[in-house]
């Protein structure tokens, strides 16, 4: 009789057995199902938070140009990049904040002083992407109507203004204004695109115009430079990475583009380091899942196919006596053990991923509470919902078929060493 037609014999003979081998092998294939899911779910967080959050690497340094910033945000690494240049300007149509506190100056031993020449009252920050800006990436800035400075900004004449200074002046989104430059040869129009809130109360003393935190607007950063009455040199220039490992990348760019000249390499990574660590360390844990399962899995059920070889002697000697190949024997034990976790791979497909879905999202969770960036768009929202794909079903179904193997196998070495007369003697 074929060994295949006597396995399924078999499994039908002894239906307690076979529920019993069945439970086992669909809690395995659960496990492993989960591990590779929860491994998926975590590689696409991972690649969305190195995406949004990112490492923010902070450039200073003498000759830092806009030209040079843009050569260096072209860099394979760098997902989003924004140069500071800032300037002063004159206000033309609009009346500029001023401080509450008395001026200093007056009479002193009975002669009056003049106050000395304050500058043009206007801080324009010349941007690129405002949204790596630090006071709105950690909330201390939030836009209250319209939006920011984005790359599309480039060449367009557009301003985002404090609330304070567009409460004073009437300014809504889509209203104008005109900044002059401080020597007063130049004049640009700028259409609001975005209303902001800045938490920094004004000093409790008197300070110029320019200081006041509601007298700062952010600009394209051309517009900065049409103001500008030569080349002028950022301030800083801001790049989000991937991870840190791409820093050291960065860091030989920039001296390459920068030349021998000192300048400032800093890595922020603490927003990165409190999101994606934990993610990693779910990573680690779906794969400690999945390794253990498969070296349990296959420790027990080879246990399990050890007690039916010793319970079934006489069934292997009769056998044996009719002339039954032993690797036919080894071939019947797998080809039960393998079909009973076949259809365990489907039990595990359909009930496992409610279970699964439940432990990724503990797993998962967000790390709003300790990252800096809580509450940032730039942070994601959700844990990725697992979903169950062809190629888990595959990896399970491979892995299951060799604890099957593997269960079979070495535990059948015995069954090499039966001789049906000592067999069919000792049953005597």
């Amino acid at each position: 009789m074929n060994f295949v037609k006597r396995a399924g014999m078999s499994l039908r003979a002894r239906k307690a057995r076979t529920a019993a081998l069945l439970g086992i092998f669909v809690v395995i294939c659960v496990l492993l199902l989960g591990g590779f899911l929860l491994q998926g779910a975590t590689a696409r967080q991972e690649a969305e938070a190195q995406r949004t959050i990112g490492v923010d690497v902070t450039l200073k340094g003498k000759g830092l140009t806009p030209a040079l910033a843009d050569r260096l945000g072209s860099s394979p690494q760098v997902h989003r990049y924004n140069p500071r240049l800032p300037l002063e300007a004159e206000a033309r149509g609009i009346e500029p904040l001023e401080s509450d506190a008395p001026r200093p100056g007056g009479n002193r031993a009975g002669t009056e002083t003049a106050p000395p020449e304050t500058p043009p009252p206007l801080a324009l920050n010349g941007v690129r992407d405002s949204g790596l800006l630090l006071p709105f990436s950690y909330g201390s800035s939030k836009i209250t109507a319209g939006r920011g400075i984005t790359p599309e900004d480039a060449g367009r004449k557009v301003a985002v203004v404090e609330q304070r200074l567009a409460e004073k002046n009437g300014l809504k989104v889509g209203g104008t204004l005109h900044v002059r430059s401080a020597d007063g040869k130049r004049t640009v129009p700028l259409t609001v695109v975005g209303i902001y809130r800045d938490s920094t109360q004004d000093p409790s003393r008197w300070v110029p115009p320019h200081q006041l935190p509601g007298n700062v607007l952010y600009v394209p950063v051309r517009t900065v430079q049409r103001l500008s009455p030569g080349t002028a040199d950022l301030t800083e220039a801001v790049f989000r990475i991937g991870s840190p490992k791409q820093a050291e990348h960065l860091h030989a760019e920039a001296r390459r583009l920068l030349g021998g000249g000192s300048f400032d390499f800093r890595v922020n990574d603490k927003a990165y380091e409190d999101q994606v660590r934990p993610i990693q360390r779910a990573g680690t844990f779906a794969g400690l899942i999945v390794w253990l399962t498969a070296v349990a899995g296959a420790l027990i059920l080879g246990l399990i196919v050890m007690l039916q070889i010793r319970e079934r002697r006489d069934e292997l000697g009769v056998l044996l006596s009719l002339g039954e190949k032993k690797w036919k024997l080894i071939g019947q034990h797998a080809v039960e053990v393998a079909a009973v976790g076949l259809p365990a791979v489907a039990v595990a497909a359909l009930a496992g991923q409610v279970a699964v879905q439940q432990a990724g999202d503990a797993l998962l969770a967000r790390q709003d509470s300790s990252s800096p960036r809580a509450g940032s768009p730039d942070t994601p929202a959700d844990s990725p919902r697992m979903r169950v794909e062809p190629s888990d079903l595959g990896k399970v179904a491979g892995i299951g078929l060799g604890i099957s193997l593997v269960s079979t196998v070495v535990p059948g070495i015995g069954i090499l060493r039966l001789h049906p007369r000592s067999i069919l003697t000792d049953s005597e």
